[in-house]
């Protein structure tokens, strides 16, 4: 017996699920686009076994479907799928990186035949589209499911079972704290580097040595601010209330480092380092987040010709992709520096110690 899963919005997560459940035994991945274009790059690339811009084939006899659609369009999507002949005992599920709103959405469309089950994978990639998709991207990720309360306990198996394709972790948590601490560990975060660096751009208008100075730990602390703009606009204000709270305690934290510096206090400056560097010591380093990572080297690298060109030719002999490539000019710190960056932290550390062996200073 054949268990049919329908994915709409076949780009880097719906595309990456997709791969993840085709080929495997008695699972068939139809995708849907209402693009004629993108069901052509989904079938070339051999994504899914079939495509459709019929919303109601795609979903025919669907065991499962995912809507891997932006936040902004998810519950528009979930009141056409209700409306639809779907199959009694049908899973529904999303990927947003909001839950509330959509379970609250998914609870007055309820019918008793089909269960929503909210989902959250918190991996992601500098990179976007069906092209990007990978079989790795969930890997040593965590996987969120928020099942509403009326969800069968079957059916959140059911998905759970599935998403163990992924080879992500399932964690099943409550759609109103997802949201809270989401908020937290990744909305807050986004909204803070894209004021710091809009306040540094308004500096650079006056004087553009701002810009010249801002390379290193500037440009890496605050690369989440080149995140999709009209993402984070549905991301943001589908959140919205956890956000301005979040922002009035963000706003309480950066007045108590006001006070600190207007009265001198050293020792609160000292303490609240102290407090950061320890709660930062006890992240987990080697599990993917909600905020993708990136891996990285450094190499401090000889200024002649064709040197350039001699590392990414001798990684490429190793089979080793690299990602991005950049020549930073001027550190304070190490100057004459390569930086690579790398999809997979294994093709980092190989990276790492084939430079090593060539006798290059590599840095991570």
């Amino acid at each position: 017996m054949t268990t049919k899963i329908a994915i709409f919005g076949v780009g880097l997560i719906g595309g990456s699920l997709a791969l993840c459940f085709r080929g495997k035994p008695g699972l068939k991945v139809v995708g849907h686009s209402p693009r004629t274009k993108s069901l052509e790059v989904m079938l070339e690339r051999g994504v899914v076994d079939a495509a459709t811009l019929s919303m109601e084939e795609a979903v025919r006899d669907a065991d499962f479907i995912f809507l891997c659609v932006p936040v902004g369009n998810l519950e528009e999507y979930l009141e056409k799928l209700y409306q639809l002949p779907l199959k009694p005992g049908c899973i529904i599920t999303d990927v947003g990186s909001t839950k509330a709103s959509i379970a609250a959405a998914a609870a007055s469309l309820s019918r008793p035949d089909v269960y929503f089950i909210g989902g959250h994978p918190m991996a992601g990639s500098e990179r976007s589209g069906v092209e990007a998709a990978s079989t790795l991207l969930f890997e040593n990720a965590y996987y969120v499911l928020t099942p509403a309360p009326g969800v069968p306990e079957e059916a959140y198996t059911r998905l759970e079972e599935l998403l163990q394709l992924t080879r992500a972790q399932v964690v099943r948590v409550d759609p109103v704290q997802h949201d809270e601490i989401v908020g937290a560990i990744s909305h807050l975060p986004h909204i803070i580097a894209v004021a710091l660096v809009n306040q540094v751009c308004d500096y650079n208008a006056d004087n553009g040595l701002y810009r010249t100075l801002a390379a290193g730990g500037f440009r890496d602390i605050t690369r989440i601010a080149s995140s999709d703009p009209i993402i984070w606009r549905d991301i943001l204000l589908s959140n919205r209330d956890v956000v301005l709270s979040l922002l009035n305690d963000w706003n309480d934290e950066i007045g108590s480092f006001i006070s600190m510096l207007e009265e001198r206090n050293g020792d609160g400056i000292v303490d609240s380092f102290v407090k950061a560097n320890q709660f930062r010591s006890e992240l987990p380093e080697r599990r993917k987040g909600v905020i993708s990572s990136l891996f990285e080297l450094y190499i401090d690298v000889p200024d002649h010709p064709g040197i350039i060109g001699q590392i990414t030719t001798e990684l490429g002999q190793q089979n080793i992709n690299i990602s991005n490539i950049q020549i930073v000019e001027s550190r304070e710190d190490v100057p004459g520096l390569l930086h690579l960056s790398f999809r997979q932290e294994s093709a980092m550390e190989r990276a790492k110690e084939h430079l090593q062996s060539m006798g290059y200073l590599v840095y991570v």
